[in-house]
Order: structure tokens, then sequence, then C-alpha cells
């Protein structure tokens, strides 16, 4: 979706700068190297491992699909110092406080929070509940930095060794590379609430005014239940090109979907999308020996 929107907007004559930012540190890559490692290893060498075996894979994939790569792909690791800065920055706002070791955004400080998703944060706050050791003001405030533990990945910071939390990483990369503003912030329908409202959230608490505009694209299913391995409902990229030969069929699934609605995959709706393939082949041939006769 967002590779054919940067073609359409270079194509219609706009300056495009396209960011893709990579999560190379959180909670399932730490547990993905704990089980690799199964303590043999180091866990922070074994994460970094694991991340790279996976962006390897991606791009891999996306190379199979003749998706360009973007104009910036920064990692959150290569960010820590800038992220620290801007939590401290948080913290002079009075929008973050220290507790524990961890950092966390004061969702009471945040300008209309719920906006994004259309969520009332009264009613949000009384569907949950807040556990005896959890150390939050409001049980709805996020970590915007995390203790370390026991031999996790972790960097040196004011409140004590830790990482940082999965939304501070987007607000503060894309501050850095397009600017306290930009024009649009993409992302699947599922990251709209918390992530991007989380993002929103402390952009503004740090007096940034962030994205003007917001896509997000639908899900894919398939055969009308939600694609997963235990499913046993499982097709890759590099399954799909194998068997057919030709990655237009699956980009042309895609595209014949409104971008914000889900995409179901079936093999019927592949024939389908042969078909049309075809047709547009068809369709381009006679464009061309209309050209040179003409």
């Amino acid at each position: 979706i967002f590779d054919l929107i940067r073609r359409y907007l270079k194509h219609k004559g706009y300056q495009v700068k396209f960011v893709r930012n990579v999560t190379d540190v959180d909670d399932k890559i730490i547990d993905k190297a704990k089980e690799v490692s199964q303590g043999k290893t180091d866990l922070a060498l074994a994460a970094k491992e694991v991340s790279k075996k996976y962006l390897d894979s991606y791009h891999r994939d996306m190379g199979l699909l003749g998706i360009g790569h973007p104009d910036r792909e920064p990692k959150a690791t290569e960010y820590i110092p800038k992220m620290i800065r801007f939590i401290e920055n948080l913290m002079e706002r009075e929008a973050a406080y220290a507790s524990g070791g961890d950092v966390y955004f004061d969702i009471k400080k945040a300008k209309d929070y719920g906006k994004l998703s259309n969520q009332n944060i009264e009613k949000m706050e009384a569907g949950i509940r807040k556990s005896p050791e959890d150390t939050k003001r409001d049980p709805l405030d996020f970590a915007l930095w995390k203790k370390a533990k026991e031999g996790e990945p972790c960097w040196d910071s004011p409140w004590g060794k830790g990482r940082p939390g999965w939304h501070i990483e987007c607000s503060v990369m894309s501050s850095d590379i397009l600017g306290d503003e930009f024009d649009i912030h993409g992302g699947g329908i599922d990251l709209i609430f918390p992530h991007h409202e989380n993002e929103v959230a402390q952009s503004e608490g740090a007096g940034k005014a962030f994205a003007r505009y917001w896509i997000h694209n639908g899900l894919l299913t398939i055969n009308s239940e939600k694609m997963a391995k235990s499913l046993g409902n499982f097709i890759s990229i590099q399954d799909f090109i194998k068997k057919y030969k030709d990655a237009d069929y699956l980009k042309l699934l895609f595209l014949n979907t409104h971008y914000r609605h889900p995409v179901d995959y079936t093999e019927e709706k592949i024939g389908e999308m042969k078909a049309q393939k075809e047709r547009f082949m068809i369709f381009f041939d006679k464009v061309d020996r209309i050209v040179k006769a003409s």
C-alpha cells in the first residue's frame, strides 16, 4: 500500500521522503532470543542476531515483490541517546515521571487522548484493572523507558540501565528525520490503538505537531481466517512465488481492495488476478501496436 502511495505521489510531481523505521529491540525479540540462545550465548548478542535475521528476510521478500527500499530505514538501537533526550524533555514538561527505574508518560497530560482512535479516556480507564505491583499513576500511562532485567540488552540512562518502550522510538525517529510536523504517517489498522495513539500523545506532550494525515491499511486473512501458523493456513511470500512464479498476482489482490478494508486471500481469487493481469497485458500490447502504427 505505502509503496503504491509513494509511487503515485512521485508520479504527480511531489518530492517524497519515505521513512520506514525498524524495531530491533523489544519484548518479542528478547523472548525469541532467549528461545534461540537457551542460555548458551549472550542474550544481547542473540537479540541482535534475531533482529538481523528477520530484517534480512523482510528485505528479501520485499525484493521478490518488487518493492524498493525506503529513503531512510533507521533502527531503534541507533537512536537510544536521542530517545533519552526526548524523555528528559517530557519530564521537564511534567508530562512524564520516573517510577522504580521505569519512566512513564502521564496520560492526564495528554491533549484529547483517544482522538485518533475515537475513544473516551474515562471509558478506557474503567475497562482496565490496575495490578497491585503496578507503579503507574494511571492504568493508561505507558512506558517510555523500561528498567533492565537480568541479562537483557540495556543502555545507561539517568534512570539506570534499561531500554526504550516501544512507542517512543517512532516519535523520536520520525521527528529527527522528517521534522516536528510531517505529512503522512502510515501503518496497519491494528496499530491505531494504543501504539499510534500513544505516539500522538508523547509527541504533542513534547511540543511537536507530529503527523498531519494518518493512513491505516486493512489486514490480511486467509479464507476468511486470520493468517497464523497455529491454524495451518500460513503461506509465505517465498512459497507464493515458488507456486505462481509471478508476484503481480499477489499485488493485484491487495490493490483490488480499498486500502482500509481487510484483504481475504483464497486460491480462487489468485486465479482471478491471473486472468486480470492477462487482460492488462492484452491492453498494453494493443496500445503499443497503436502507438507504433501512428
